[in-house]
């Protein structure tokens, strides 16, 4: 049985691009978004390997630091 796992921003910004969508997969380290702050791009990582359950944003939204931008079946 597969385990989800949240990925979280670790800055405040907004998404600049999404890399992955559901049902892809992705390795571990993997980039699945990227955020964008203060004109810095700062990649939100898949800590385990697994497939894109869910995307949780999209590109322009603004987040803050902690918040669960997407779910991995790992």
């Amino acid at each position: 049985m597969a385990t989800t796992i949240e990925l979280k921003t670790d800055i405040t910004g907004s998404v600049w691009k999404v890399l992955k969508q559901p049902g892809d997969r992705v390795d571990e380290e993997e980039p699945v978004l990227i955020m964008e702050s203060m004109k810095m791009e700062v990649p939100v990582m898949a800590t385990e390997a697994g497939v894109v359950r869910e995307i949780l944003v999209k590109e322009g939204d603004t987040v803050s630091d902690g918040t669960v931008v997407a779910r991995v079946d790992v």
